[in-house]
């Protein structure tokens, strides 16, 4: 584990912890991520502060998402968590400082960026994948082996890393079910005797590799969290 993936990964944990201070919905969530790795993919946290970077991203998202946030709300909520044993945020000079700061840095990401904020995620793909794979288990087995809820806390948990930045979000949503299967011991009922596997039905241009390499981040990114 390098520094700068500890460094990301308690970042995203704040993006994380930020958004659902300031009820964020998860794909706005998501963006908030993925800008923040984006911006980290062509800089240095030696330039720029990563704090300064996911404040502005989770406001940026938020925008871009429809769930429009403001940015006394963003600034406050940020402000609290990375002083939490400080008094709250008061309207004055600090205030109108900070909110200023994120105000041009976000302009200066959006150009970064090349005004490229809208994003796929795998969140769509993870829903309509297990909606067609509970319909080939029996009932009792599905309900009883929490598949879906696995899947969906690996798809959430993913965005400390930069999994996002690495696959395509259909592949993501695939790789990640499969994850969760193999964590609970479960097989697709029916793949004995079909020509092709449950996870190229879903996506054809799927491999044992992609799926492979999905799974290797994404524990990855736990072993982070053990050290962090």
């Amino acid at each position: 584990m390098t520094n700068t993936e500890k460094v990301h990964f308690v970042v995203n944990h704040f993006i994380n912890e930020a958004g659902l201070r300031l009820h964020m919905n998860s794909v706005p969530l998501a963006t908030a991520s993925v800008i923040y790795h984006k911006f980290f993919r062509e800089n240095s946290l030696q330039q720029y502060d990563p704090y300064l970077i996911a404040t502005t991203a989770l406001y940026l998202a938020g925008k871009e998402e429809e769930q429009h946030l403001k940015l006394r709300d963003v600034v406050n909520v940020c402000y609290r968590i990375l002083h939490s044993t400080k008094p709250p945020l008061e309207m004055g000079e600090a205030f109108m400082s900070l909110r200023d700061t994120v105000a041009n840095c976000e302009l200066f990401v959006l150009r970064m960026l090349q005004f490229k904020i809208s994003f796929q995620h795998p969140h769509k793909y993870l829903l309509h994948y297990l909606k067609f794979l509970k319909d080939w288990f029996e009932p009792y087995k599905w309900e009883t082996t929490p598949i879906a809820r696995s899947a969906w806390t690996f798809l959430k948990d993913s965005y400390h890393g930069n999994l996002c930045l690495l696959h395509k979000p259909q592949h993501i949503a695939v790789g990640l079910i499969y994850m969760a299967l193999e964590c609970h011991g479960v097989e697709v009922p029916l793949q004995s005797s079909v020509a092709i596997p449950w996870w190229k039905v879903l996506t054809d241009d799927i491999t044992e590799d992609i799926i492979k390499d999905i799974i290797e981040v994404v524990i990855r990114t736990y072993e982070i969290e053990t050290l962090a």
